[in-house]
């Protein structure tokens, strides 16, 4: 007789869809530390590493200074540069408001 494990359908959805594993060695410390702010935000530990590490790429992606592209790329990056801004409605309302400080 074989024992299930009852899984909810959207985290076995989630736990089908990755199929590399990543493996790292943590001090004690670090692991209870990890843990404790996976349990703050209702994540396990594998959700909150992949989460925070994915964003924390991200921002640094992000925050490079030289963007390498080839003829086409970069005149399509010039081209959206040199358009003229598009007017938008929210982004004039929020100008015309006066800071809390000028107040």
């Amino acid at each position: 007789m074989s024992v299930s494990n009852p899984v909810r359908p959207a985290r076995a959805k989630a736990v089908a869809a990755r199929s590399t594993p990543i493996h790292i060695r943590v001090k004690k410390q670090q692991k209870e530390l990890i843990d404790a702010a996976a349990l703050l935000l209702g994540k396990n530990r594998s959700d909150f590493m992949l989460e925070t590490a994915c964003r924390e790429a991200a921002a640094v992606i992000l925050d490079q200074r030289v963007f390498h592209a080839d003829s086409d790329q970069y005149r399509a990056f010039v081209a959206l540069l040199d358009a003229p801004a598009e007017a938008r409605a929210g982004l004039q309302k929020l100008a015309s408001v006066r800071p809390p400080w000028e107040r």
